[in-house]
């Protein structure tokens, strides 16, 4: 079965750039960078630098204070429209949110993030390997070693002034280097955990400095299956802008995006949708060529149609003009951003009970059904188009708005950041 673009591998895996592209854009200094792996020797002990407070700010609502915040995100795909998944949408969201709430932020992700904001190229020193370390059987590829040196460069950065610059790193990235190095930041961090556990990260958890990192949940289903490495862990879902996603009228067909890969399980959705009698569009970028050249490509026609990778604009209209969407996660589901996009375009879901699905939906908006179960689905259909369009707009109002999310991340920061000075 093919994996899932945001798993982890069972090795430090992903092609690195041999540039590190930093934008300037309103308050936030955002650098692209690659994230890479490193391990450094225990004994090291890292350059510290005395970090001055956050500052405080006024607002309506009264004194809040004004974070300088590191976001480190995921390596594997730009922060940039069309969206690769859910993750780098969340990751593009939380980071304008937290500016238009005046924090100063730093993105570190994956070149191409963001190119609206006007990049400008900085160099970063290139990995030149002797003859004699190419020969090494032990050696990876050149393209994790690449990995690997981009990360140093951005780790020593860290340690050696992060703590100058920073009041707190926010980790969303899926490599365990920036969990097991957060000890050398001399800077607080807080890290999203994202997916299920991953034997690198539940790794790099286990010997990490008590207390170095605060970490979050995406759902309470997600915070579970972490507790063994994790313990306890506080729950901020995923927010989803509602203004970027607007209530629409509805209509015939129905409605499947995200990422194409076999987890997503679109050819379940396909399924589904023939057995119910129903049309079928299909959105999202294609991960998995060979997924989607045997399971999706040829149950294409007969009113089943591809869209393509759409950007935001394009994807909130065709949901937003859908009778109802269809979610047919082939895993535990660790959040479910689509539910929450397709509840905020006023378009009712049918999903598979998988994950943490059942945190966002309610009777009012959705039904739920066994996980692999096309029958029950498909039986479900038609009840779901029946349901109020007004009820879901205000269950992804009410329970999964970005404001909230922000809110949760702001008092999680003022808390591992301490009293201002």
């Amino acid at each position: 079965m093919s994996r899932s673009p945001h798993r982890m591998p069972r090795g430090p895996p992903h092609p690195a750039p041999d540039q590190l592209t930093r934008v300037r854009g309103g308050e936030a200094d955002v650098i692209h960078l690659l994230i890479m792996e490193l391990v450094m020797p225990a004994a090291q002990t890292p350059h510290r630098v005395r970090r001055t407070a956050p500052v405080a700010m006024s607002s309506a609502a009264g004194a809040r204070r004004k974070f300088r915040i590191a976001i480190i995100a995921s390596s594997r795909f730009p922060v940039a429209e069309p969206f690769a998944g859910g993750l780098e949408t969340h990751v593009w969201t939380l980071t304008r949110a937290l500016r238009r709430r005046g924090h100063c932020v730093t993105l570190f992700a994956a070149p191409g993030s963001d190119p609206g904001l006007g990049a400008q190229l900085l160099s970063l020193r290139p990995l030149t390997l002797s003859p004699h370390a190419r020969r090494d059987v032990s050696m990876p590829s050149e393209l994790v070693m690449a990995e690997h040196h981009a990360y140093l460069a951005l780790m020593l950065e860290l340690a050696d002034n992060g703590s100058a610059r920073f009041d707190v790193v926010h980790n969303h990235s899926l490599h365990h280097l920036p969990v097991a190095m957060a000890s050398s930041l001399g800077v607080p961090m807080v890290s999203t955990l994202h997916t299920p556990p991953t034997p690198w990260l539940e790794s790099a958890i286990q010997l990490c400095e008590s207390g170095a990192i605060r970490f979050v949940g995406v759902s309470s289903h997600t915070a579970r299956s972490w507790r063994p490495v994790a313990g306890d862990i506080p729950v901020i879902h995923n927010g989803v802008d509602c203004e970027r996603w607007p209530a629409g009228p509805g209509g015939n067909g129905l409605i499947w995006f995200g990422r194409v890969v076999r987890e997503k399980g679109a050819h379940l959705a396909i399924e589904a949708a023939r057995r119910a009698g129903r049309t079928l569009d299909l959105a999202g970028p294609v991960i998995d060529h060979d997924y989607y050249d045997t399971e999706v490509e040829p149950r294409l026609g007969d009113g089943i149609r591809y869209l393509g990778h759409l950007d935001q604009g394009a994807l909130s209209q065709a949901v937003r003009h859908a009778a109802a969407a269809l979610v047919t996660p082939d895993w535990e589901e660790p959040y479910g951003l689509v539910v929450a996009e397709a509840l905020a375009s006023g378009t009712p879901v049918a999903a598979f009970a998988r994950g943490g699905i059942s945190e966002i939906v309610d009777e009012t908006c959705a039904r739920l059904v066994p996980g692999g179960d096309v029958d029950a689905l498909a039986q479900a259909i038609p009840v779901v188009e029946r349901l109020s369009r007004t009820a879901a707009r205000r269950r992804a109002v009410e329970h999964c708005s970005v404001a909230a999310m922000v809110r949760r991340y702001e008092a999680l920061f003022d808390d591992v950041v301490g009293p201002a000075a």
